[in-house]
């Protein structure tokens, strides 16, 4: 097992505080695997076995739990005179969770953990019974930083360049890294995850009878990730198609894809007017790998998938993500933390004057002093124009500068 440092930096100084701790994020991206991590931690700071209590509840042992079910189940093996640590994996399963954690936290001597991989985790449910009271780590799949340390245990590491063409077509979620899968393996484990989370969290939870759409929906998000494109656009180009859906019907497909976590949508932010925009938005994967075991790979979505990778690492560190405009031109990104600010052109080379004054140019014309880069995957990315520090995606992943 990697131990996930960044994750578990952030959660150990919550351990024994009066919050509950929700993990969220899409299927198999390490949310049980960082629980368990949880639990190591308890019990090298000298927390007894009895006193740690796990539940996954996405088994059959514990299929059609109702909540006083299982409140009855945890208060039955509560430790008396001691804190017991809860540990609820997959609490959507159940519903109304939210009442059950409630009472056991305020009821009881307890600390208590759950994960979620879906919209009911971020339900209103949760403001009313459990304002105030809950922390929310959102978990990623492996970053690049992460898989080189997979790879380095489980398996042979090439050279940093062949590692991340490798990341780019395999993706981060960890159950394909254990192992070195062979292409076609890997995107079958990665099409399953695809298929539970289509099938189980939405189209089953939201009851969705014309699955087809959903997956036209899906399929057009995925060969469009890090475009501008709007349920207007894609209900046109549904007609084109001899299909009709109409642009309401396309948010609401959208928006229940976000909530499972499978994509992320991102803003315009007008840099002039330091305002979020609302229109024209991009929407980008939770992970590469599942736009190429669903439609296969081609060379000409590099570009998107590097931007898509830059794009899931600054939100893994903790960046808000958006996309940059400031008059006619486009910045492929602003990322914002507290004080902190970048602006990020991602290009795969740079062959001719005309892509160099593009890429460079338009990061000239923002006079503010925030750090300014220009990421590239061709051999000639490196050095520093005017203050733009040009560097490798490789190198830019695993940067400490941001």
């Amino acid at each position: 097992m990697i131990y996930r440092k960044k994750y578990m930096e952030k959660i150990l100084p919550f351990v024994d505080t009066p919050f509950v701790k929700i993990f969220t994020g899409i299927r198999r991206c390490g949310k049980s695997t960082i629980m368990q991590m949880l639990r190591e931690a308890l019990t090298e700071r000298g927390i007894k076995a009895e006193q740690i209590l796990f539940y996954r509840l996405d088994s059959l042992e514990y299929e059609n739990m109702t909540n006083i079910e299982l409140f009855n189940e945890i208060k039955a093996h509560l430790c008396k005179n001691r804190k017991t640590y809860i540990f609820l994996d997959e609490i959507q399963e159940v519903e109304s969770w939210e009442k059950t954690v409630n009472s056991l936290m305020s009821g009881f001597d307890t600390d208590i953990y759950v994960t979620g991989s879906n919209s009911r985790m971020m339900s209103d449910e949760i403001s009313t019974y459990l304002t105030g009271r809950y922390i929310s780590f959102r978990i990623f799949p492996l970053t690049f930083s992460e898989y080189l340390d997979f790879r380095e245990a489980y398996t042979e590491k090439g050279t940093l360049k062949e590692e991340f063409a490798r990341f780019m077509r395999f993706g981060g979620f960890p159950a394909i890294h254990l192992r070195n899968y062979s292409e076609d393996e890997a995107y079958t484990i990665v099409r399953d995850i695809y298929n539970s989370t289509i099938f189980t969290d939405i189209v089953k939870r939201n009851e969705i009878r014309k699955v087809d759409q959903l997956e036209r929906v899906v399929k057009y998000a995925f060969d469009n990730a890090g475009r501008i494109f709007s349920g207007m656009t894609l209900s046109k180009y549904m007609k084109k198609q001899n299909r009709t859906m109409d642009p309401e019907t396309v948010y609401s497909y959208l928006e229940k894809l976000e909530k499972a976590y499978i994509l992320h949508r991102c803003q315009r932010y007008d840099i002039k007017g330091k305002e979020f925009l609302k229109t024209q938005e991009k929407f980008y994967l939770a992970d590469t790998s599942l736009r190429y075991s669903v439609l296969g790979y081609n060379s000409d979505t590099v570009s998107a998938m590097m931007e898509n990778i830059i794009y899931i690492e600054l939100l893994s560190r903790g960046y808000s993500v958006y996309v940059g405009k400031m008059d006619s031109f486009e910045i492929d990104f602003v990322a914002i933390r507290q004080n902190e600010k970048l602006y990020i052109q991602v290009c795969r080379e740079i062959n001719t004057a005309k892509t160099e004054t593009r890429e460079y140019e338009n990061l000239h014309k923002i006079k503010d002093n925030y750090p300014k880069y220009v990421v590239r995957m061709d051999d000639f990315a490196d050095g520093n124009s005017e203050g733009i520090r040009t560097m490798h995606i490789s190198d830019f992943l695993l940067s400490s500068e941001y």
